[in-house]
């Protein structure tokens, strides 16, 4: 722990008392989308679109790496289409369900980096349980899934890592389900049980805040997810089961999860419809584990062991034995007033109910279970339930003209949100009867966005111009009360702590897509934002507090040149400015968590980012390579800390701006199919970052430590992933894919050395297996295993161990 921190008083809200009883809010086909190609010349041979898709083996990036170099030696050079006009052409992707007779948004393509994975390799190749999964290959990405339904799941980029939920945007049709209202692995991860992934039609991910179109919490990327609609009646039945082994300090246990799935869609003349039903009951691994720097008085049958610093940490027991039972409803329904007129309307209905327990390692003298005195069982035993509704109301135009427009309106709302647990411990292997309950209940985000573009030379023109204007609120309502019986929610007796607040943005942006030479295409654009926070309050103990509101307001520019070389060689290079905006939990939410206190932050500064890229793509025979070139320089980045300050007895969280962080490196992307035997397909990625702190005054020591220097936190210096997939019939799939990362630290002076303890952040490579079989047009079965070779790590948390799953899929 560091001492001497730099910290404003007006934002270190820290609760002096009751600081034992707390309540704890744990609460491919990939498709290169660089897509304005001039003269309609198709970046593929045989004027094909150009596809590579996520599948690969683990252990074969490198040797890829050179199969594709010889390939693209020896390719023959591809016969180069017919110059047809000189607009800047999009591709059209290649869809693997029906047309969904929704009109192309009228946002300009991503002029940078982009991948997709569709639905016929996501079905033909993955067994996702959940939304998220169907991204779990993306080169670069990785997401924190830690089991079937986690509502903790955030998205790693390239270039940061976790715990930055906020620098990354998620969509579903243009609906934002990105929770900015944190920048968390808490209650920032995004809202990823809104969508099913029966319902995908293709993944997107663009890397970079390149687009103009999109906030400056695209630091990191956008992952856009696109929906289906049949059209012709549909009907589709989905059951999976899985069961994953688990062991770990001498205890073993098997966890089962279970889903099943419903969905409907299809046509009648000018109204089109999708609804799905799922139903999830999912058993966890243990999400954490209790210790103790000692054995507590009176006990035994603690479990030597130490922190990631080093220090003596026993573990005494297990915490987060996770039992949830999910309920997601959703429906999408548009109605097309004229053949170039749409309105659509979008609901989504997810319900959460669970409870965890905790194991306790410890008994006394008479061989009775004991907790050893030790809150964290405490806060580790708890119930929850969410009730959460997303809506939406879209109007599009698809011409064919020179203009055409889109509105978006979308509102998220936390219907109710509670988690409530005992207040301590009592003797032996009991809690108190009193207890504590935290809700989100209130906490919900709005957003509307207006968007245009102006063909100025006609729909085959060779210019033109994209516009919008964006506004959101996101506000969060986080009180913290006191029950008399903890297991009754509805036995409240007063306030025990709060943070609540509000931010506002409003937008508006313009790019300029120009083909000034039949080899060349130009994007330039702008955005204007200004942003507001306000409202913020914070109580705890007898202490109430109002604190400050906050305004700014900044310009980011953006720019990509593109050269189409040669019919198969193509070089991007991009630049841009990015303000990502402080959170309202960053500035105001107070979290208490057993021993330690999270602190709001009202004084914090936006962070500015200056991001570039050049990539260098080469087109194969049957494949695709890429190689970027990137680097991210950040002022002010607001990163998380954890330190033990003054006049405090407890650890105090809390985010500040560091002053200087660079982010720069290389990533390798292949795909390549019919690789030495007909019906082989590789493709994975290796990503190397070298991403460092270069200033942090807010940062100091009493240990002689320093943070200047250091690995940013979160960030692993390597990172891979690899997919084979082996079609020996029209109707069999077998895949087998890895994924690895490279060491990762969680403190600023990167003292966290200590590996394989609960709290590390670990290197691992994980194996995942899949069988698929298409027993006929309507049924389809699959068998998985993840984590094949049974890694035993932590990202913080245990991650799941050995998993099998079994899917069947019936549609009619």
């Amino acid at each position: 722990m560091h001492t001497g921190e730099r910290v404003s008083p007006r934002f270190l809200f820290v609760a002096t008392a009751q600081a034992e009883a707390t309540a704890s809010r744990v609460p491919g086909c990939i498709i290169p989308l660089d897509r304005r190609l001039h003269h309609g010349k198709a970046f593929h041979p045989n004027n094909m679109q150009l596809t590579y898709r996520t599948h690969a083996l683990a252990a074969l990036p490198f040797a890829m790496l050179a199969t594709s170099i010889a390939t693209a030696q020896d390719a023959a050079t591809m016969t180069s289409t017919s110059r047809q006009s000189n607009s800047p052409t999009t591709l059209t992707p290649v869809k693997v369900s029906a047309s969904t007779h929704l009109p192309p948004a009228a946002a300009p393509d991503f002029p940078a980096t982009q991948v997709r994975v569709t639905a016929a390799d996501i079905n033909a190749t993955l067994h996702p349980i959940d939304s998220e999964d169907t991204a779990k290959y993306l080169p670069s990405i990785f997401i924190r899934k830690r089991n079937a339904g986690d509502t903790q799941a955030v998205i790693a980029t390239r270039n940061w890592g976790l715990n930055s939920s906020a620098r990354t945007l998620v969509y579903v049709d243009d609906i934002p389900i990105s929770a900015l209202i944190g920048n968390n692995n808490t209650n920032g991860a995004p809202r990823w049980g809104m969508v099913s992934p029966e319902q995908i039609d293709h993944v997107d991910m663009l890397y970079g805040p390149y687009s103009a179109a999109y906030a400056g919490n695209s630091i990191g990327g956008v992952m856009r997810i696109v929906t289906r609609t049949p059209d012709k009646p549909e009907i589709t039945i989905q059951q999976t089961e899985a069961i994953q082994t688990y062991s770990f300090y001498g205890r073993h246990g098997n966890y089962s999860s279970s889903k099943t799935s419903v969905s409907a869609g299809g046509r009648n003349g000018k109204f089109s419809w999708f609804v799905g039903a799922d139903g999830l009951n999912s058993f966890s691994e243990p999400l954490s584990y209790i210790t103790s720097a000692g054995t507590p008085a009176g006990t035994n049958g603690s479990i030597p062991a130490r922190n990631k610093v080093g220090q003596a940490a026993n573990v005494i027991g297990a915490g987060g034995l996770l039992h949830t039972r999910q309920l997601n409803l959703n429906g999408k329904f548009a109605y097309d007033f004229t053949p170039w007129l749409q309105a659509a309307y979008w609901i989504g209905f997810w319900s959460n109910h669970g409870q965890s327990r905790v194991q306790t390692y410890l008994s006394d003298a008479q061989g009775a279970p004991s907790y050893g005195k030790s809150s964290a069982f405490a806060s580790n035993d708890y119930f929850l339930s969410a009730h959460h509704l997303m809506q939406a109301l879209s109007l599009k135009t698809d011409t064919k003209g020179d203009f055409d427009g889109e509105l978006v309106i979308t509102h998220y709302d936390y219907i109710k949100d509670k988690q409530w647990s005992p207040a301590g411990v009592g003797g032996n292997a009991t809690f108190t009867p009193n207890g504590l309950l935290a809700s989100y209940g209130g906490t919900n985000w709005s957003t509307a966005d207006l968007k245009g573009i102006w063909r100025t030379q006609g729909n085959a023109g060779a210019h033109e111009i994209s516009f919008g204007a964006h506004a959101d609120q996101y506000t969060l309502a986080n009180p913290t009360y006191k029950l008399a019986a903890w297991q009754d929610p509805s036995s409240v007796t007063g306030l025990y702590a709060a943070g609540r607040g509000k931010t506002t943005t409003e937008a508006l942006w313009l790019e300029d897509a120009w083909q000034i030479a039949p080899d060349w295409l130009a994007t330039v654009g702008g955005r204007y934002e200004k942003w507001h926070a306000g409202d913020g309050f914070n109580f705890s103990g007898k202490t109430a507090l109002r604190q400050p509101g906050e305004r700014a307001a900044d310009f980011s520019p953006k720019a990509t040149l593109r050269w189409e070389a040669s019919p198969r060689w193509r070089v991007t290079a991009s630049v841009a400015k990015a303000v990502r905006f402080p959170t309202v939990s960053e500035l105001y939410q107070l979290v208490a968590t057993g021993a330690t206190f999270s602190s709001p932050n009202p004084d914090l500064k936006p962070e500015r980012d200056l991001s570039g890229e050049l990539a260098v793509e080469r087109a194969l025979d049957t494949g695709f390579v890429r190689v970027s070139l990137f680097q991210e320089n950040t002022r002010d980045a607001m990163i998380s800390q954890t330190s033990i300050l003054p006049n405090y007895a407890v650890p105090v969280t809390f985010v500040t701006n560091v002053g200087a962080v660079r982010n720069r490196g290389i990533e390798w992307v292949a795909d390549r199919d019919n690789t030495l035997i007909r019906g082989l397909e590789l493709s994975g990625s290796v990503t190397f970052v070298d991403s460092t702190i270069l200033s942090n005054n807010a940062f100091a020591s009493g240990t002689g430590t320093t943070s200047d220097g250091q690995h940013v936190p979160y960030v692993p210096r390597w990172r891979a992933t690899a997919v084979a997939t082996y079609r020996p019939t029209p109707t069999w799939a077998i895949t087998l894919a890895g994924r690895y990362s490279g060491k990762q630290y969680s403190t600023m002076d990167n003292t966290d050395n200590t590996s394989n303890v609960f709290g590390a952040f670990d290197t691992f490579v994980v194996f995942d297996l899949n069988i698929n079989y298409q027993i006929n047009e309507q049924l389809a079965a699959s068998f998985g295993i993840d984590n094949l070779n049974d890694r035993r790590y932590f990202l913080y948390h245990p991650f799941p161990q050995r998993t099998y799953v079994a899917n069947l899929k019936l549609r009619l």
